[in-house]
């Protein structure tokens, strides 16, 4: 049977690159029968890493059959994954965020969950001396999705270990950092193609706070106007997404990625509130600017409280 790996639901250049990076490794270094398969349409930068390293895009499935071989990679949340994924054999997870627990296994299985920025710099450290067998398209994907994750080493996550081993690839491909960086940033900002609530789904996990349902969706640009000149729209479409989608709540946040900021839409006293105790803001209107902040996962989900 073929082992499908996949990422979480909504895929980002992580969700996207992982995948297809482990399946050539399973594929061309142990030898074994493996498919690298998506969970939705990938983002504006994954589609970008597609392009650019000459890659087909995986397929997308749905769901699972009962008994399918998986490898789960770049999550290790249920709620982002098919809806039979207990019902799968799942054989291996491959992670860098907190445990959430609920996952099911036919057996022990081998689980790496490290706390490093990207699941590609994990998986080029699982494969050791065999790293070195990387195609260059290989390569070009791990990069990708670490500089995605890390935002070109701005985010909080980023790690001497992730710098390491993206400036090693960079060297290996002669790329310039920076100068690769600001491209795939560029394909990140270009959301004009997107409706209002493909934005806010884009980039979104789903998170409970105080009783309350919250779709937390972070827009990552280095053109926030872009996307504040929707601000009005936007939050008109928050109120279908989350009806449509069983929350309480949509949470954008705008992370501009060269200001080291970001700005949370503000369309009710619920996220007024949210803002005010999670941040230590003072809300003034429709929109909060929150200095610093850069990190879904070190700097907002931990500080959400109402």
């Amino acid at each position: 049977m073929t082992t499908l790996v996949f990422g979480h639901k909504s895929p980002d250049t992580d969700s996207t690159g992982s995948p297809i990076l482990w399946a050539w490794y399973l594929n061309e270094v142990k030898g074994g029968d493996a498919e690298a398969v998506l969970l939705g349409e990938p983002n504006t930068e994954a589609a970008f890493l597609l392009t650019k390293w000459d890659l087909p895009k995986p397929r997308i499935i749905s769901d699972v059959e009962d008994g399918q071989a998986c490898v789960v990679v770049d999550t290790n949340n249920p709620a982002e994954l098919p809806a039979n994924i207990n019902g799968a054999d799942i054989q291996a997870i491959i992670d860098h965020h907190k445990l959430v627990g609920g996952l099911e296994t036919k057996g022990p299985i081998d689980i790496t969950v490290r706390p490093l920025a990207c699941t590609a710099t994990i998986m080029v450290d699982l494969m050791g001396d065999d790293a070195a067998r990387m195609p260059d398209w290989a390569k070009g994907a791990a990069l990708t999705c670490i500089l995605s994750d890390t935002l070109e080493f701005r985010s909080p996550t980023t790690t001497d270990h992730d710098r390491a081993v993206a400036e090693r690839l960079a060297a290996d491909l002669r790329v310039s950092i920076p100068d690769y960086a600001a491209e795939m940033f560029a394909a990140k900002s270009d959301v004009s193609a997107f409706s209002d609530a493909e934005l806010l789904r884009m980039d979104s996990k789903e998170y409970e706070v105080g009783g309350k349902k919250f779709r937390v969706s972070v827009l990552e640009t280095t053109a926030p106007a872009t996307v504040l000149d929707r601000k009005a729209s936007l939050m008109d479409s928050m109120t279908t997404v989350a009806a449509e989608d069983g929350v309480d709540q949509v949470l954008l946040f705008v992370v501009d990625i060269l200001n080291e900021e970001a700005t949370l839409l503000v369309p009710n006293d619920l996220v007024k509130a949210l803002a005010e105790k999670s941040f230590g803001a003072t809300v003034a209107g429709d929109a909060v600017v929150l200095p610093g902040v850069m990190s879904r996962k070190k700097q907002i989900i931990p500080n959400l409280t109402l």
